[in-house]
């Protein structure tokens, strides 16, 4: 008969056995690619001795295939919760060791489960993933669990922030569960994503393509937009996700945390009153301008490869977290077209998801022109960025520095929608339209009927100087109450967290109805 001791030894026994997964030499095997166990990853992304471990013992269920002679204690998924800075999350890692990390209906039982209290106490959940897709020996039984883990992606989304890292393959269903997460970061060269592989592309279509140029870190953090963030390494993604979990809250009821600012809110940015070239086409860098007022010049860029003329990402203003949606003159002059539109929506609605103000930087010449962008279904796109700040209920700080112009000026955080502190540089231009655009439109048959070049030249000139002081100026916009206020530029971080200090206790709540119908 087995005493108490003994069963206290076979508990570590097993233990032990759990944590070694698919063995010695399959963990070996993942270390000579470079790349990092489950259990490993964990304990780097959590705070020391915080892990709690789920469900270490179970295994699967299947017996076709001969898959009852083959079993591992845990399933090829690490389960559990932690603490990152003190904060509680819930984090599931794949275990690459354990069946490729193939996705079984007991490996998903176990996900869903620590999802499931992620959503019962509020708190983050963070996936990583690397996973060969679903354990074919399972059949429709595996197909059901990505669907439970989908369901309840969907369920969380907008109530606790979801966080995915692709540190190895991720393909097939596998990939919908992080493309419905809030972010996703890719590690450079190991990791990829696609719905079909290489293989089947080449059966289906005759293109012959690598799996890093269809669904590597750098295709999908330039092309795609799938992927947010891109890492060389792990030990960058996992930092990475330490830092980018500062800023926000744990859930939609709670407020992201406060952080003690030494950086004195009243400081002077005087770089930032020549910071706009005489020349309205010369270009400039928007990011000179966020560093400048943000504390200590920090800011976390998302999506930093795409669409980059508009640029987003999260900051400390004051010592509270900011989300930052701001037009990038140095690429293609900052216009609006559909891939930026796309992802400045997306990152508005995440931010008043989470109760995170918004500051609109604006220099926008308009919406990119041309068939590609017609065909392309600019119209849906730049209405969803309309769309997403109309609906936000969080604060809305707007400044424009330059240009604003037609539907552009109307989309990026305007007055009228719903703009608490609408300000505006002395160098703001509020229009329709450019000077040169509006001539042709206003005095077409006029500069027509001039045959004398130097007479013409000087009719476009003077009429372009009148419309200039109308418009070329944020004074036109303010006497209609449009602009609150124009303000000095080196003023502009002093304004700015003063405006969002007022706005703390700001309450809106949009219509009663069952969700909105944004135009996807």
């Amino acid at each position: 008969m087995a005493t108490n001791q003994d069963k206290v030894k076979e508990l570590i026994d097993l233990r032990n056995q759990a944590k070694l997964g698919g063995g010695e030499k399959r963990i070996e095997s993942q270390h000579k690619k470079g790349k990092y166990t489950a259990r490993e990853r964990i304990a780097m992304l959590l705070d020391e001795d915080s892990f709690e471990e789920f469900d270490m013992f179970v295994t699967h269920r299947c017996n076709n295939f001969g898959m009852e002679k083959t079993k591992f204690l845990g399933d090829g998924v690490v389960t559990g919760q932690g603490t990152i800075n003190g904060r509680i999350v819930f984090v599931f890692a794949q275990d690459f060791t354990v069946f490729g990390g193939a996705l079984s209906e007991m490996l998903a039982q176990k996900i869903c489960k620590v999802m499931d209290k992620a959503m019962t106490v509020g708190a983050p959940i963070i996936g990583l993933n690397d996973s060969g897709g679903a354990r074919i020996q399972e059949g429709v039984n595996s197909l059901a669990g990505y669907a439970e883990i989908f369901e309840r992606n969907i369920l969380a989304s907008g109530v606790i922030p979801q966080i995915s890292a692709i540190f190895g393959p991720c393909a097939g269903g596998a990939v919908y569960s992080p493309a419905l997460t809030d972010f996703i970061l890719m590690t450079d060269q190991s990791s990829y994503m696609f719905v079909t592989g290489p293989k089947v592309v080449k059966t289906v279509t005759g293109e012959d393509i690598s799996t890093e140029d269809l669904g590597g870190a750098e295709v999908h953090s330039t092309k795609s937009g799938v992927s947010h963030f891109m890492v060389e390494n792990e030990e960058e993604g996992i930092s990475l996700i330490r830092d980018l979990l500062s800023y926000l809250p744990s859930n939609n009821l709670e407020e992201a945390p406060m952080m003690v600012c030494n950086d004195p809110i009243d400081r002077l940015e005087d770089k930032l009153n020549s910071l706009i070239p005489d020349n309205p086409n010369l270009p400039y860098n928007m990011l000179e301008v966020i560093e400048a007022i943000v504390d200590q010049g920090k800011f976390l860029e998302v999506h930093k490869r795409y669409a980059r003329n508009i640029i987003v990402g999260f900051c400390r203003m004051g010592g509270r977290s900011v989300g930052i949606i701001a037009n990038q003159p140095s690429f293609y002059a900052g216009v609006l077209d559909i891939e930026s539109s796309r992802k400045a929506a997306r990152f508005v609605r995440f931010c008043d998801c989470f109760n995170i103000p918004i500051l609109t930087l604006v220099d926008v010449p308009g919406f990119l022109p041309g068939r590609v962008q017609e065909y392309g279904g600019i119209i849906t796109h730049g209405a969803k960025l309309m769309f997403a700040y109309g609906e936000a209920t969080v604060p809305k700080v707007t400044v424009t520095l330059r240009k604003s112009y037609g539907g552009a000026h109307d989309v990026m955080s305007c007055k009228q929608l719903r703009g608490d502190f609408n300000y505006a540089w002395p160098t703001a231009q509020i229009a329709v339209m450019g000077a040169k655009g509006a001539i042709e439109v206003l005095y077409g048959k006029e500069v027509a009927a001039i045959t004398d070049p130097e007479a013409k030249a000087k009719f476009i000139a003077e009429k372009e100087e009148e419309y200039n002081h109308a418009f070329a100026n944020p004074y036109k916009a303010a006497s209609y109450g449009y602009i609150d206020d124009v303000i000095e530029p080196r003023n502009t971080r002093f304004r700015v967290i003063r405006a969002f200090q007022s706005l703390q206790t700001k309450r809106v709540t949009n219509p009663m109805k069952k969700h909105s119908n944004i135009p996807l």
